[in-house]
């Protein structure tokens, strides 16, 4: 936590200015962005401090929008995925514009319902160099991929991993009606000619459990590669 300047004094907590929303070190903040049209920026409060004229100041830490970090935003970014950065500012509490909850990555995937005020985040972020911690994350699917929580999947039954209705040519719509499925290296020539069966897929936390804990690793990193025979192409870059 950053030292109390001379002539400061430590706040416990702040009311949002025009709301009866209580901010407090640690909770995560919308602020205000200078381009109207944009989205407001996400931080974690560090600290709240005020001087003799009581105006109050919020040490912040940023959390970046994958669009906002040097590679851009990618396939496998979730809509409410953030990264902690190492960026941290001070800023003035008044343009704190409300409160949001940053979940982990984990705890997201078991809501029933996403609101608007709730993210997630998997990685930090140096603002500087690009990096990422962790650098190694699970991938799924022939296309070998981080999972996304907005993307529907289904599950083989007998490789047990996961994978995406288009990368397995099939409609999302033909996916939530399927009862049993096999992936193509689990399904023999006459299985093929038989009607397919198929697994219901359901975004609920147990399946995703499994899907964790079935998934191979891969290193995410700038400029990262890995072969992908199966289309054609020789490599790939995640960032």
């Amino acid at each position: 936590m950053a030292k109390t300047r001379p002539g400061k004094k430590d706040l416990e907590s702040y009311t949002i200015k025009g709301t009866n929303k209580i901010v407090k070190v640690g909770d995560c903040v919308f602020m205000r962005n200078s381009d109207a049209d944009r989205p407001p920026y996400v931080a974690r409060v560090e600290k709240i401090e005020a001087d003799n004229r009581n105006n109050v100041k919020v040490h912040v830490r940023w959390y970046y929008r994958p669009e906002e970090s040097i590679g851009g935003r990618r396939q496998f970014h979730g809509a409410k995925e953030l990264f902690l950065s190492d960026h941290y500012d001070i800023q003035s509490a008044h343009t704190i514009e409300g409160k949001c909850t940053v979940h982990t990555f984990k705890n997201y995937t078991k809501l029933d319902n996403v609101g608007s005020e709730d993210y997630f985040c998997r990685f930090e972020y140096k603002a500087v160099s690009g990096g990422f911690t962790p650098d190694r994350v699970a991938v799924y699917c022939k296309c070998e991929m981080p999972y996304n929580p907005d993307d529907l999947m289904v599950q083989c039954e007998g490789c047990k991993d996961w994978f995406h209705p288009s990368c397995v040519d099939m409609t999302i719509e033909q996916a939530k009606k399927v009862e049993r499925f096999f992936c193509s290296d689990c399904s023999s020539e006459d299985d093929e000619k038989k009607s397919r069966n198929f697994h219901p897929v359901s975004l609920h936390v147990e399946n995703k459990g499994m899907m964790r804990n079935n998934a191979k690793e891969k290193t995410i990193m700038p400029c990262y590669e890995v072969n992908l025979p199966w289309n054609g192409k020789s490599q790939i870059s995640f960032w």
